[in-house]
């Protein structure tokens, strides 16, 4: 426990990735990379599902929220990272590193609920294709998102409240690229009891749930599929979840190897870039999956068109 001369630190040091010239270098011209498609592909998937009547659908509604989702969560994470890449600099502020924590918190959080709620989507679909219209109403599909955006709120507002009784007088050095909430915690020199006790709270009961009514939502549309006499109505039955499939198992397989699977010391490394792919590459993949495999966005090319309209306009600002 600290003593009265304690001093709580002001700045934490990222130590983020290594300092090689040519690594740094390789690194930079990466995420820059990264995040320029990243919002160049998630501010045109918004941009065609609002202009194109064809998509105006939940489950384009739906994915339009989460490409609004991906466009902050690399927003929040990468230029901060590019920066430290560039310039070298480590250190975050006490008051920013407070602030990343609730906003990672609340769009992970955010992200977890939309994905199953776009997994139940395509279950009413698949299962129960003539109740869809009534299940997934436009007013019902606005509750799903905007429910998604509080409970994500509630997620944030809780980790910021555990975060702010935390003590840390010792060292303030965390070995990733972003204030990630489980590092603080055990960088603390205080009673971590509470913050233990509110992150392993909204795991359980916000975490866990959507990745059950994701995987109750697949077992019964695979159940439905096989059933499915015709090899052609199969196939078409698969290919409107195929996109989700992927993106849930690429965003749920990183979470649960970085989280959930006991590591050692030594794979410290490998946990860090399993971070980096759900953080930052996934926000940039997830647009390209939905633009490959729905024919709706794909024909005619539009797509990639409001891409280009979108990088345009941000050319011309």
């Amino acid at each position: 426990m600290p003593g009265s001369n304690c001093t709580q630190a002001t700045e934490f040091s990222l130590a983020g990735f290594p300092e090689e010239p040519a690594t740094q270098v390789t690194l930079f011209l990466l995420f820059l990379l990264t995040f320029l498609v990243t919002i160049l592909e998630n501010l045109g998937m918004i941009t065609l599902i609002r202009v194109s009547p064809l998509l105006h659908s939940p489950m384009y509604y739906f994915l339009g929220n989460l490409a609004f989702v991906n466009l902050c969560t690399s927003s929040i994470i990468t230029p901060r990272v590019l920066v430290g890449v560039l310039l070298g600099k480590k250190g975050m502020a006490y008051a920013w590193c407070m602030a990343q924590v609730f906003t990672v918190d609340l769009f992970l959080i955010t992200e977890c609920f939309l994905l199953a709620t776009m997994a139940y989507d395509r279950y009413v679909a698949v299962c129960h294709p003539l109740l869809y219209p009534l299940v997934m109403s436009p007013e019902r599909s606005s509750r799903l998102v905007t429910g998604s955006y509080l409970l994500g709120l509630a997620n944030g507002v809780g980790q910021a409240i555990g975060m702010s009784s935390l003590l840390f007088c010792g060292s303030s050095a965390i070995d990733l690229f972003f204030c990630d909430i489980s590092l603080l915690i055990s960088l603390s020199t205080s009673d971590t009891t509470l913050s233990l006790i509110i992150l392993r709270t909204a795991s359980c009961l916000l975490g866990v749930p959507t990745i059950l009514v994701v995987l109750v939502s697949y077992v019964a549309i695979i159940s439905t599929i096989l059933s499915i006499s015709s090899a052609e109505g199969k196939r078409k039955a698969f290919s409107t979840c195929a996109s989700h499939l992927t993106t849930v198992s690429t965003f749920y397989g990183a979470l649960i190897f970085v989280y959930l699977i006991p590591r050692s010391d030594s794979s410290r490394g490998v946990d860090k870039w399993a971070t980096v792919f759900y953080t930052v590459v996934t926000p940039m993949l997830n647009p390209l999956i939905y633009s490959l495999r729905n024919q709706e966005v794909k024909e005619p090319n539009q797509f990639h068109d409001s891409v280009i309209r979108t990088m345009s306009w941000l050319l011309l600002m």
